[in-house]
């Protein structure tokens, strides 16, 4: 039996043996320890993430795309998803630690792809690396700047922007009717050297005209002041002067995708203008380079003529200088003839005139060129002054108005009004079309069927009488004729050399020569002895025979 006391003997022999750790437990606790500091580690040094929407998922691909920023693998993508209303997708990213400043209010995300634009090829390494994500960021480039705002959700760019936010230079506005020929990439020229290009265009809030960024590039953007002005340097801009032909163009590059160009007309101070100012774009260099307009006068005129070939933007001229353009052209009827008549509206500028005509403009109608009172346009009026539509291209037959004095039109009442109406006349070539109309008004009163009645009776008198002639005094005029020929023969044998008259003639002559000879014998004594006259010959004298004298000759 056993001993009551030998039981404790063996207990302390128990607990020893049951405290005994294995060092082999060690191994999982390192190793569970340097797991979760690995993972520390790597939370630690892992970049934030962001989310951007694309309307396609196009060239990404998660855990193969990157995200660059000049040319820089910055980030990668992690997911691609769609949009809860799936109208689209929705890119994961995360950007590396050292570049989370990149997630700041303004920056832009775009897909990288090959694109061809005006300005050139882009993204042509995408062939072989596949496509990535671009970044342009907005702001100060350190993190540590003060004001940092960092963002997760981002809206991608479907288009890359043209010009990155650290490019050096300035944007501005230019107004304009149209776009014309210009597109994004388009050049901007200053004194024909490329200083910028078109970044973007859209309508205006009332959609009458287009707004067109523009970005002129430091340190060029200096030239740009409120003195500028821009025009559309797009084709090959042709004009005939006394000069001749001229043909004027930017560039080839602005002939093919149009253009943009700029300079300071006006010399006075030249302050840099300030960024996202607005310009209006002219049409050509040459409106560009024009004196200003200055306030217009709205005018209409009526004619009563066709004005086929007269378009909106003709010119007002007077005396070859353009004072105006026509702004509208429409048809109104006349109660009182029931004809229409042609209502065109015009806009002068009264300014291009001339500082002297404005001044004396000024004098007669007040100091505001907007409100004139109308006393000067009136004497004009009465003067004679008159607008008149014009030939202007005989080619393509274009009209245009011209402004000038008329000293014998016909006088008109004339009332100043807020658009005042400038009386007409007809030009040249109406004026002649009524002169034709009037003759041939005449011709037709003329009566041609009788005319031609009686013509036909004095020419069937006039063929009666040439066969009476015919038939009747045809025989008597051959028996003239016959008589006629025997009296010229019986001439020609009484002057042949054979004929007794000839020799007849000879004596006749021949006596006429020895009298003449007798009469000079005469005269010549005579002038010896004048006394023979009174006295006579004597008779006891003996005939003697005076020596000839022969007279003097002249």
């Amino acid at each position: 039996m056993t001993e009551p006391g030998s039981a404790p003997a063996h207990a302390p022999a128990a607990r020893r043996k049951g405290r005994r750790l294995s060092w082999i437990w060690l191994v999982p606790i390192i190793a569970a320890v340097g797991g979760l500091l690995l993972v520390v580690r790597v939370w630690m040094e892992a970049g934030p993430t962001a989310t951007i929407s694309f309307q396609t998922a196009e060239g990404l691909e998660a855990g193969k795309t990157q995200v660059r920023y000049k040319e820089v693998n910055v980030g990668l993508v992690e997911r691609v998803a769609l949009n809860p209303d799936r109208s689209g997708v929705i890119v994961t990213i995360r950007i590396d630690k050292d570049a989370s400043s990149l997630l700041q209010e303004g920056t832009q995300f775009w897909v990288v792809r090959p694109r061809l634009t005006l300005s050139g090829v882009s993204g042509l390494s995408t062939l072989f690396s596949g496509a990535y994500i671009g970044v342009d960021p907005a702001g100060d480039r350190s993190k540590n700047a003060a004001g940092f705002a960092t963002k997760s959700a981002f809206v991608g760019l479907e288009i890359p922007p043209e010009v990155t936010q650290d490019r050096a230079g300035k944007r501005y506005t230019l107004k304009a009717n149209d776009l014309g020929s210009l597109d994004v990439g388009s050049p901007v020229y200053y004194r024909r050297i490329p200083v910028g290009e078109v970044v973007g265009y859209h309508l205006d809030k009332a959609g009458e005209g287009v707004d067109v960024q523009v970005f002129i590039d430091a340190p060029n953007d200096a030239y740009v002041n409120e003195a500028t002005r821009f025009w559309n340097a797009s084709g090959v801009d042709f004009s005939v002067d006394a000069r001749g032909l001229q043909m004027r163009s930017q560039s080839l590059l602005s002939v093919i995708v149009g253009g943009v160009a700029f300079d300071t007309v006006e010399q006075r101070a030249r302050v840099a203008a300030k960024a996202d100012a607005e310009f209006v774009i002219f049409s050509s260099e040459g409106a560009a380079r024009a004196q200003p307009d200055g306030v217009p006068l709205h005018i209409r005129m009526r004619f009563d003529q066709s004005v086929r070939g007269l378009v909106v933007g003709a010119p007002i001229d007077s005396y070859g200088a353009t004072i105006g353009q026509v702004d509208s052209i429409g048809l109104e009827l006349d109660r009182e003839t029931n004809r229409f008549y042609a209502v065109v509206g015009a806009t002068l500028y009264l300014e291009r005139l001339g500082a002297k005509t404005v001044g004396e403009i000024k004098e007669y109608s007040g100091s505001s060129l907007a409100h004139p009172s109308g006393k000067l346009l009136t004497e004009m009026i009465a003067q004679g002054l008159r607008a008149q539509l014009r030939i202007g291209n005989l080619l393509t037959g274009q009209l245009y108005v011209a402004m000038a004095m008329f000293p014998d039109a016909k006088p008109v009442s004339f009332k100043m009004e807020a658009t005042p109406e400038i009386p007409t006349v007809p030009n040249n070539l109406d004026q002649l079309q009524m002169q034709i109309n009037s003759i041939l008004t005449k011709l037709d009163r003329v009566p041609l069927e009788a005319l031609g009645t009686e013509l036909n009776n004095l020419l069937r008198g006039t063929a009666s009488l040439v066969r009476r002639l015919d038939t009747r005094l045809a025989p008597e005029a051959q028996a003239m004729l016959k008589q006629a020929s025997k009296s010229l023969a019986a001439v020609g044998g009484v002057l042949s050399p054979d004929a007794d008259l000839p020799a007849s003639a000879d004596t006749a002559l021949q006596e006429l020569a020895r009298a003449a000879r007798s009469l000079r014998e005469l005269a010549d004594y005579l002038q010896a002895y004048p006394d023979a006259l009174l006295r006579g010959r004597p008779q006891d004298a003996p005939p003697t025979r005076q020596p000839t004298r022969q007279p003097a000759r002249q």
